[in-house]
């Protein structure tokens, strides 16, 4: 019996080995690194492309919705470029994505297709650091969303405040770095994610 392809011996790197989506850039792959559930974040490991224990949250905030990243983005110039009066650089970190689900989804490490609905430009310590909103694509409670202004807005608002404050402690005075400053719509969604694959491209290579 010959041996498999490298492809089945190995699993791919989660960001670098695995397409950016079916249907770009209206359905997209996202990889959920943490779900509504988890009391401590985690984040992949750029090297190995394992899931790694970053911190646990210091407060009660908890991601209100599927949140990972799209693989084969990066955050570079263009996508800074698109925040220009805002932000001097991008983070330098795939593009984030928000993916909403009736359903409970409990688990993190998997991969699904999410179709794009908008984003948040949000504005960290200077940084253009989009997220980029999306409903599970084969969702039929949300079948009828193809842009942010069809979501309900108090998951919209959820989201921001998670965002805005998470970062936050109680007991001090000063205000979060996080700051969003702009709702955008999934065409402006579809420019961020064409530019974050831009940057991949001549960050990584083709």
């Amino acid at each position: 019996m010959p041996f498999p392809s490298p492809f089945y011996r190995w699993r791919p790197h989660p960001w670098h080995g695995l397409s950016a989506g079916p249907d770009m850039p209206r359905v997209v792959h996202a990889y959920i690194e943490l779900t509504p559930f988890d009391s401590v974040k985690y984040e992949i490991d750029k090297e190995t492309g394992y899931l790694r224990v970053d911190r646990p949250q210091r407060y009660s905030s908890q991601p209100p919705a599927l949140y990972g990243f799209i693989p084969r983005t990066y955050c570079g110039p263009r996508v800074a470029e698109l925040s220009a009066d805002v932000a001097d650089v991008a983070d330098g970190d795939p593009l984030d994505i928000c993916v909403i689900s009736e359903r409970p989804i409990t688990r993190a490490e998997v991969l699904l297709n999410a179709r794009v609905v908008g984003g948040f430009r949000m504005i960290d310590d200077d940084e253009a650091d989009d997220k980029i909103i999306a409903v599970l694509d084969n969702d039929a409670f949300y079948e009828h969303v193809q842009d942010i202004d069809t979501l309900p807005t108090v998951l919209v608002e959820r989201m921001r405040h998670y965002f805005t404050t998470y970062k936050t402690s109680p007991t001090d005075d000063h205000t979060t770095n996080c700051v969003i400053d702009e709702i955008y719509g999934r065409e402006r969604a579809f420019e961020v994610i064409k530019a974050s694959m831009d940057d991949y491209d001549e960050q990584f290579g083709n």
